[in-house]
């Protein structure tokens, strides 16, 4: 895109969302954008994807008028097309297990038949 003529510094408590496509969206509350709406319009106007957030539920977004392609599950929320999932942790990975490799299925087999073999 072009050279940005905005700079805008983020708050602590802005969220910044790295999608898959290796592109930025930027969340911002409606407090925030009360407060700072010049700056933001500025920004969707350069090109920048920006998510406006009613209680942390994503129900705008600001941006350029041209499409810039595939949806994001922001924009998919924003439509109400999609739910957002409603918890932030995740549930840890499940542990490791060492499995031979050198055995033979037909003897896993006999064994648990209780063949002799």
């Amino acid at each position: 895109m072009g050279e940005k003529l905005v700079t805008f510094a983020p708050r602590a408590n802005s969220t910044c969302v790295h999608l898959c496509y290796g592109t930025v969206v930027d969340k911002v509350g409606v407090r925030e954008l009360r407060n700072s709406v010049a700056a933001v319009v500025r920004r969707a106007g350069g090109g920048e994807r920006i998510i406006v957030t009613v209680d942390g539920e994503p129900v705008a977004q600001l941006g350029p008028l041209e499409s810039s392609g595939q949806p994001t599950i922001d924009d998919l929320a924003a439509a109400g097309l999609v739910r957002l999932p409603g918890r932030t942790d995740r549930p840890a990975a499940p542990e490791p297990f060492g499995v031979p490799v050198d055995v033979r299925v037909s003897s896993v087999i006999a064994e648990l038949r209780g063949e002799p073999g």
